[in-house]
This record gives C-alpha cells, sequence and structure tokens, in this order.
C-alpha cells in the first residue's frame, strides 16, 4: 500500500469518525486513575471512546485522581458512567462487587472463566441492579500484601501491626480485625503514601501500582511482598441504566472481555518486574492455612449480606471445575 493510498484511507477514517461524534448522543464518563489524565488506567479506557462512537454514544472522559469524589460525582449525575474498582463499585451492584472476595478466584485461569461468563447475554440481568448497570468489567491483577518487614511472614506475626485498610469495604475491616492487626484509614489515593512513609507496616495492593506509585520506596530497605493471591481486584464500568441502551451496556462488557489478554499482559508484566528476591513466598502449609481462614471469612461476610451469595456460588463452582477435588466442593457451606 503506497504511502498516498494511507493518507487518503486515514482521512475517510476520520470523517468517518467525525460524522459518527456529530450523530451520536452526547454522555461523559468519569474515570478514576490516582496518577490522573497521563496515567495508565485513563490511557487503557481512552479506546472505548472511538467503540462507543459506533454504538450511538459520543464519550466526554475525565479523569479523577480521588475515587470517591468520582463516585460522589456519579451519584450526583454529574457523570453518566464512572471506572471505579470493584469495592467502590459494590454499592451499585453487589454481585459484580463480591468478585473481590477474598480468596475466591485463586488463579488467572479461574479468573478468565468468570469473566468469559459474566461477559454473557444470559448473565445480563445480573449486570442490571436498580437504576445502576455494570457495563464492562477489566482485570487488575492479584491483590498481594506488602510487608515493611519480610520477617512478617505469617499470619501469628501481623498481630498488632498497622495496616492500611480501604475502610468503606466491610470486607478489609474484618479480614485486618480478623488477623488481630490494626485498622489505620486509607482509600486507593492515600495508602500508598501511608505505606511508603512507614505510617503502617502493611499495605495490599495489585502488582499494577508497584511501579507508578511508588510502593518500592515502602519496602526498603527490609520489606517484601507476601506471594499469596488474596484476592482479584477488577475496575468496573458503572453507568446510569437510564442514560445508555441495553444494547450499548452488552456491547461494552463483550469488548471489555475481548480485552482480557491485552489487561493480562500489562498485570503480568508488573509481576514480573518485581525483582524476584522481594517476593516473600509462603509454605505450602502457610497458604492453606490462608485458603481455609479466607473461606471462613467469605461465608461470614455473605450471612452478613456483605457477599452476594449468588456471585460466591459462581467462584466456587469455577474453583472446582479446576480442581474437583477441593473439600469445600462437597461440604456445601459456600
Amino acid at each position: 500500500m503506497t504511502a498516498g493510498i494511507r493518507r487518503v484511507l486515514l482521512g475517510l477514517a476520520l470523517c468517518v469518525t467525525a460524522i459518527s461524534a456529530q450523530a451520536a448522543e452526547k454522555r461523559t464518563f468519569c474515570i478514576f486513575d490516582p496518577l490522573g489524565a497521563t496515567g495508565p488506567i485513563f490511557n487503557l479506557i481512552k479506546a472505548t471512546k472511538v467503540k462507543a462512537l459506533g454504538w450511538g454514544y459520543d464519550l466526554e472522559m475525565s479523569a479523577y485522581t480521588d475515587e470517591k469524589i468520582a463516585s460522589d460525582d456519579f451519584k450526583a449525575g454529574q457523570c453518566d458512567a464512572v471506572l471505579l474498582t470493584d469495592v467502590r463499585a459494590r454499592e451499585y451492584n453487589q454481585f459484580t462487587g463480591t468478585l473481590v472476595a477474598v480468596g475466591a478466584i485463586p488463579g488467572y485461569r479461574e479468573l478468565e472463566t468468570v469473566m468469559q461468563t459474566l461477559a454473557s447475554v444470559k448473565a445480563g440481568k445480573l449486570m442490571l441492579e436498580g437504576k445502576y448497570e455494570i457495563a464492562g468489567i477489566a482485570p487488575a491483577g492479584a491483590v498481594y500484601v506488602f510487608l515493611r518487614d519480610r520477617n512478617i511472614d505469617k499470619v501469628e506475626k501481623i498481630q498488632g501491626k498497622k495496616i492500611a485498610t480501604l475502610d468503606y469495604d466491610p470486607a478489609a475491616v474484618t479480614m485486618v480485625r480478623q488477623v488481630g492487626a490494626s485498622v489505620v484509614s486509607a482509600t486507593t489515593s492515600s495508602f500508598a503514601g501511608k505505606f511508603n512513609n512507614g505510617s503502617v507496616d502493611v499495605a495490599y495492593a495489585p502488582a499494577v501500582a508497584y511501579t507508578p506509585l511508588e510502593l518500592y520506596k515502602g519496602l526498603e530497605p527490609d520489606g517484601g511482598i507476601f506471594h499469596y493471591n488474596f484476592a482479584q481486584m477488577t475496575f468496573q464500568v458503572v453507568v446510569h441504566a437510564d442514560k445508555f441502551s441495553r444494547e450499548f451496556a452488552q456491547n461494552m462488557r463483550e469488548y471489555y472481555h475481548s480485552r482480557f489478554g491485552e489487561f493480562m499482559e500489562i498485570v503480568k508484566k508488573a509481576e514480573a518486574e518485581i525483582p524476584d528476591a522481594t517476593w516473600v513466598r509462603p509454605s505450602r502449609q502457610d497458604a492453606e492455612g490462608f485458603d481455609k481462614m479466607l473461606k471462613e471469612v467469605r461465608i461470614s461476610l455473605k450471612d452478613d449480606g456483605i457477599y452476594n451469595p449468588k456471585a460466591l456460588k459462581l467462584m466456587l463452582k469455577v474453583r472446582c471445575h479446576a480442581d474437583p477435588t477441593k473439600a469445600e466442593c462437597v461440604d456445601g457451606r459456600e
């Protein structure tokens, strides 16, 4: 293809995009990224704008560095759509907000199965709760525990330690109290600073936060990252259901699922970039102990009405499909 033909095709594409934008309904899309409009999350989500034009909507995107403000503006109607972490999105949809349940999705193979299931047309009814709808879910990776002292390698040693905790997440507060540690209130915007300056002994986050939030500073000189998947973090697109068609929401969910591999490449690259010596690897016995503890926490939070029972059953089904020998597959408690 000659350079001249490429220029013509590019010009035609720009014209089509401009015409589509004129015909599309305008909507506001507020995106949480701790680093703002130059951050990796905002840049990943920008591609949604072109896709949305083809579905009849022109999305005006705004970056928010404070997740609570993004959520509050969405509730107030200043945003028609918003991108939030799953914990913050739980108030809009308990089912998808339960995907981050502790220990419920042990690996990325199971995560992909769950994501594929929720992107299906059949699962669409689960995405709608009241006046809100989940119109996309993107993986952010396993949640790991970051330690300022790598010698804190067992649950017993965490007693009395200060943990940066998302205090608007009852699950996190329950976990911290269960292991006998102290809750230090934090947000997605403030936890890294508290960890890096020594205000807390422990923090938790996916590997994708390691470099952009400079968590390596908090690990110096004797810290480490506990190599155990405590949960799977996701970003979720929440929309006012009356502002978008159901077809648009389904298209978005399928589109985000189609990008699963792209998102996971970023996650795996971030994990690979963490120096091997930084990881604190639990023994098999310790890992099994965590599995049992997290199961009890999930059941307790289900009974308290925080975790959605249907979501827990789905994730249990996926775990048991991957490993039918698990005792939990027959005990019927979850």
